[in-house]
C-alpha cells in the first residue's frame, strides 16, 4: 500500500509571529558557504543579536515608509537583526551590520537586501510551524532560503543564490542560542 504525504504551504500572519517571537536572542552562527560549480568553501562565525519587533512599533513605521506602504501600521510584526561575523580560517572580522524584517500576508518587507543597502521584499511560506521559507528576487538573483527552529537552543539555515537559472553559492548554517 502505497502512503501520499502532503505539504500544506501555509502563510498563517499567526505563525510569522510566533516564529520572529520564538527566534528572539542571541544566536551563535557557524556557517560554510559553497561558491558553485568549483565547491570553494568559505566559513565563517557570526553572533547575531534578534529583537521580535510589535506592530505599531517606530522601526517598522519606518519600514512601511521605506517601501510606500500607504498604510504605515500594517506590518503585523517583525524582527530586528544584528550581526558580526569572523572569517574562521583567518581569524579575521569580516562585516558587521544590521536589517529589520516586517510582515504582512505572504510578504516578508526588509530595508536592504543580501548584496544591496535598497529595500526588498520576500515571499514568504512555512512548510510546517518551524520552518521558514523565503524566495528573494533582484537584480536579476534569485535567494531562496530556509529557516528551521529546531527545539529552543537551535536553528538551521540554508541559503541557496541563483542567477540566470544557475545556482552560484550554497550556504549552510547550524546556530546556537547563547544566554
Amino acid at each position: 500500500m502505497t502512503s501520499l504525504l502532503k505539504i500544506a504551504q501555509t502563510t498563517d500572519e499567526s505563525q510569522i509571529s510566533e516564529f520572529f517571537q520564538e527566534s528572539a536572542g542571541n544566536w551563535q552562527s557557524q556557517r560554510r558557504y559553497y561558491t558553485l560549480p568549483e565547491g570553494e568553501t568559505k566559513e565563517m562565525e557570526s553572533i547575531v543579536t534578534i529583537n521580535f519587533l510589535k506592530q505599531g512599533c517606530d522601526q517598522l513605521q519606518k519600514l512601511a515608509q521605506m517601501h510606500d506602504l500607504a498604510d504605515t501600521g500594517s506590518l503585523i510584526c517583525g524582527a530586528a537583526v544584528t550581526w558580526e561575523s569572523t572569517d574562521v580560517p583567518k581569524a579575521r572580522k569580516e562585516s558587521q551590520g544590521s536589517t529589520i524584517f516586517g510582515a504582512v500576508g505572504n510578504i516578508l518587507y526588509r530595508d536592504r537586501g543580501f548584496a544591496i543597502s535598497k529595500p526588498v521584499t520576500a515571499h514568504y511560506y512555512f512548510s510546517n510551524p518551524k520552518t521558514l521559507c523565503l524566495r528573494t528576487e533582484y537584480n536579476g538573483s534569485v535567494f531562496e532560503e530556509e529557516l528551521k527552529l529546531i527545539g529552543s537552543k537551535y536553528r538551521t539555515r540554508q541559503a541557496i543564490i541563483s542567477r540566470a537559472g544557475e545556482q552560484l553559492m550554497i550556504g549552510q548554517y547550524l546556530e546556537k542560542r547563547v544566554d
